[in-house]
């Protein structure tokens, strides 16, 4: 009896035994498919998590999301300026205007300080500078631009009746001497390779270049330094009759450009839609509106 008894509780003994062996091995394949399925969320979750951050990081993508591209401008003829009716017009306006179109986004022209152009790109208020923006070494380094699509040049405006006095930048030694602060102009009287009259003349920046013509008509700055894409479609009529370039005088030959923040992708996408205006013929037909078709690379 007592073997007997004995047989039953060791037998007892290893079918429990081997039961707690059973649920130890379920225990942990069960968690070993919890760490599994822990795994797999966190990947997928920082998966997701970089693609937002791509997202983020890209210009075309907020454009696209906002549905329209806000684009920073001042105000001038022939580029971007207001009409008889008070609606807004201009080579400028319409050229981007046909840009967002092909782009399927709307645009939105925001008024900037044009000496202040870089800072509003960085601050995100704009998404691009497109208004007769000059490409330069310096902004070349602090920007990323599209192609380049007119040619320009700086010239010197005078009033007509010292069109004796002044003939040429040696004149202006001692002068004064205007230009929009942050521009062109202002490179050619005190920048990198400025003229060498003009770094000897006074120099006064003013807010815009209109500002310059003004100054000018009133006798406040015998000379203004600004492009002749205004200059010519400005001086010598209406408000400024009085007024006259330079003959024969071209300071610096430039190209215009779009600017965005450094590295934006958004470049790319307006280099794309420029390109089929010029394919289509449409940015001709704007050039000649504006009388710009000799300064429009694609017909040099």
């Amino acid at each position: 009896m007592k073997k007997t008894l004995s047989l039953v509780l060791a037998l007892a003994m290893c079918l429990s035994l081997a039961a707690c062996g059973n649920n130890g091995t379920q225990d942990q394949s069960s968690q070993s498919g919890s760490n599994t399925s822990a795994s797999d969320v966190s990947s997928g979750s920082q998966q997701g998590d970089n693609s937002s951050v791509d997202a983020a990081d890209s210009d075309w993508a907020k454009i696209e999301s906002n549905g329209t591209m806000k684009i920073g401008i001042t105000y001038f003829e022939p580029m971007n300026y207001f009409d008889d009716n008070g609606e807004l017009t201009g080579f400028e306006t319409e050229f981007a205007t046909a840009v967002c179109e092909k782009l399927g986004v709307t645009p939105e022209f925001v008024e900037i300080n044009w000496d202040s152009k870089i800072m509003e790109l960085q601050a995100q208020t704009i998404d691009c500078i497109w208004n007769g923006m000059t490409i330069t070494p310096e902004l070349q380094e602090a920007l990323t631009i599209s192609d380049p699509y007119i040619k320009n040049y700086q010239v010197v405006v005078i009033r007509s009746d010292n069109a004796d006095v002044y003939t040429s930048t040696a004149d202006l030694v001692g002068k004064t001497v205007e230009a929009e602060a942050g521009s062109a102009g202002e490179a050619a009287i005190i920048g990198e390779g400025a003229d060498e009259s003009l770094k000897q003349a006074e120099y006064i920046s003013a807010a815009k270049q209109t500002d310059t013509l003004l100054e000018v008509k009133t006798g406040a700055a015998d000379a203004a330094v600004l492009d002749f894409v205004l200059a010519g479609a400005m001086v010598g009529q209406g408000d400024y009759s009085d007024l006259m370039i330079i003959p024969n005088l071209q300071l610096s030959v430039e190209e215009y450009g779009v600017g965005f923040r450094k590295d934006s992708d958004a470049a790319e996408k307006v280099n794309e839609a420029m390109q089929a205006l010029i394919e289509d013929g449409t940015l001709n037909t704007l050039a000649e509106k504006y009388d710009l078709a000799e300064l429009l690379l694609a017909n040099q």
